[in-house]
């Protein structure tokens, strides 16, 4: 039972992760490398903070602002002017700005882990089973953060904009919708996601590093394939998948050292069957 809401806790990361490559590539048709390392910018602005006041509520909320505004200007001065260039210079792009966030940080804080300890919640027993505290609160709180993206997409007018721009972007500017402010949301939406990742990663972890958000992006990045890279349902249920299977993995003292292999494989395996991800579809390219 515990292996379980571990998983779905660490899983309910991921796909916070993934829902920030999903809508931006959803939206504006890019993959965004560097969203992994907004997130070790979080847990750096959470590491100051906590040093500096001591107060979690503050520590929690800079992060979040100091990764929305990073968020905004990433795209503002690094993507924006290449709004009509080739993908592949977009995402060569993309991954100087990760390496470039990564150096920033090792500049400033060093290359050497940095403990973070926002609170302990400790553990509560039901009947034998003994749950970490903090992976309920990740769970909880990580399920009424997609429940409220989800609404925010469906129900509010900046969302039904979102959904306008990422079917048909000219047909949507016809209609009034302002793209460039509607791709700088998302942009601001996902990095509020990536806050949101970090602390609870640095709950699980407990340290901050200049390269802690290579792994957990590349996983969320899988996740979001697996579910259907553009769908934001689809990425909730492969950073759910992929959390329970590395936990699932990592229980199985035979397959611990090969988890990282056979969350790759299971993408793969998919991909084979289904292109498209999981609750991908095939999109008409016109010409």
């Amino acid at each position: 039972m515990s292996t379980i809401i571990d998983g779905l806790s660490l899983g309910s990361i991921y796909a916070l992760i993934a829902l920030g490559y999903t809508m931006v590539y959803g939206i504006a048709k890019m993959l965004n490398f560097a969203h992994g390392d907004i997130i070790m910018i979080g847990a750096y602005a959470l590491f100051t903070m906590m040093n500096l006041t001591g107060s979690p509520i503050v520590a929690i909320i800079t992060a979040i602002v100091v990764c929305t505004l990073l968020g905004i200007v990433i795209e503002k001065v690094a993507y924006k002017p290449l709004r009509g260039a080739s993908p592949l210079a977009v995402l060569i792009t993309a991954i100087g700005v990760s390496y470039l966030l990564q150096s920033v940080a090792q500049i400033i804080y060093g290359a050497k882990a940095r403990p973070v300890t926002l609170f302990s919640l400790g553990t509560v027993k039901f009947g034998e089973v003994t749950l970490s505290l903090s992976a309920l609160v990740t769970l909880i709180v990580c399920a009424v953060i997609m429940v409220g993206l989800t609404l925010f997409v469906k129900c509010t007018k900046i969302g039904r904009a979102m959904v306008a721009v990422s079917e048909d972007k000219a047909a949507a500017q016809l209609m009034g919708v302002n793209v460039n402010n509607i791709i700088s949301i998302t942009f601001a939406i996902g990095s509020c996601l990536a806050a949101f990742a970090a602390v609870f990663y640095l709950l699980q972890i407990s340290a901050t590093s200049p390269t802690l958000g290579s792994m957990p992006g590349i996983k969320a990045f899988t996740a979001a394939v697996i579910g259907g890279i553009g769908s934001i349902p689809g990425a909730m249920i492969g950073g759910i998948l992929l959390g329970l299977i590395e936990k699932l993995c990592q229980s199985v003292t035979a397959l611990s050292p090969y988890t990282t292999a056979i969350e790759f494989g299971i993408l793969i395996l998919i991909l084979l069957v289904k292109p498209t991800g999981l609750l991908g579809r095939k999109r008409r390219e016109k010409v």
